[in-house]
């Protein structure tokens, strides 16, 4: 894939696909600018890129703090320079029964997920010109298309993420920049484990057991991986990929059909 755009900014990037995503992006040659809300993750993860000869570049920042957001990306524009590639990868999951649902975790999950997807693409286009054309991706999940039982703040969430896709690819469109969401299914990720013993607890049964149910909705019989993920974001931010915009696109072994 030929490629023009040589930096990129990805939230989230130093655990599950968001780490996938920032050495599949270094590894085509741009420098990276990523963040974490953990000082020591970042620094160790930083390390181990500079180890792999990947220019890499870490940040603390939390998405859900706007003046965070508006500090990191201020940074990766003197460090770095004007990042080409958004990936709004930062999230986490939660939920519940809706009934017994506090708001703390409601605000939490669409603060960190919808919120601070907008915060940091906000900041990004103030702070980019026109020229090249910017691909952005969003990290959404088919949980925002189908809805996910007991999970109604994550779902809402990323069914808002997709949606803002939508009308910022369209309203971008005439200026080259392209918007799209990578919609995954169940990816193996430390988030995923969290997620399988929180549906444990609510339904009074193993891990092991919600993995084996997990496993069994999905056609292809087993989890995505990371890497996957992450070449289909790749792919989204390469020259070849210059015509697909406003588009949520699964990666999940057939768990979503549309």
């Amino acid at each position: 894939m030929s490629e023009t755009r040589s930096v990129a900014l990805v939230t989230g990037g130093t655990s599950g696909i968001g780490l996938a995503t920032v050495r599949a992006l270094a590894g085509d040659g741009r420098a990276v600018a990523f963040c974490g809300r953990d000082e020591e993750r970042v620094a160790a993860t930083e390390a181990a890129l500079a180890a792999e000869g990947l220019e890499c570049r870490g940040y603390v920042c939390d998405v859900r703090d706007r003046d965070g957001v508006e500090k990191f990306v201020d940074a990766t524009v003197d460090d770095l320079g004007e990042p080409r590639i958004l990936v709004n990868n930062a999230g986490r999951g939660g939920g519940g029964r809706t009934a017994e649902l506090d708001d703390d975790t409601w605000l939490d999950v669409l603060d960190t997920n919808l919120n601070g997807t907008f915060w940091t693409t906000r900041a990004v286009l103030r702070r980019t010109t026109p020229s090249p054309a910017v691909r952005i991706v969003m990290i959404a999940s088919t949980g925002g298309k189908q809805g996910v039982p007991m999970g109604a703040p994550y779902s809402a969430s990323k069914a808002g993420v997709i949606g803002f896709t939508k009308a910022l690819a369209k309203e971008l469109a005439p200026t080259g920049t392209t918007v799209n969401a990578v919609c995954p299914g169940y990816v193996e990720t430390p988030m995923a484990v969290q997620i399988r013993e929180h549906y444990a607890r609510l339904q009074d049964t193993s891990a092991d057991e919600i993995l084996d149910q997990f496993r069994a909705k999905v056609p292809m019989g087993r989890y995505s991986t990371p890497e996957e993920v992450a070449a289909m974001v790749r792919y989204l931010c390469s020259d070849e990929a210059a015509t697909v915009t406003a588009q949520a696109l699964n990666v999940c072994g057939g768990l979503g059909s549309y």
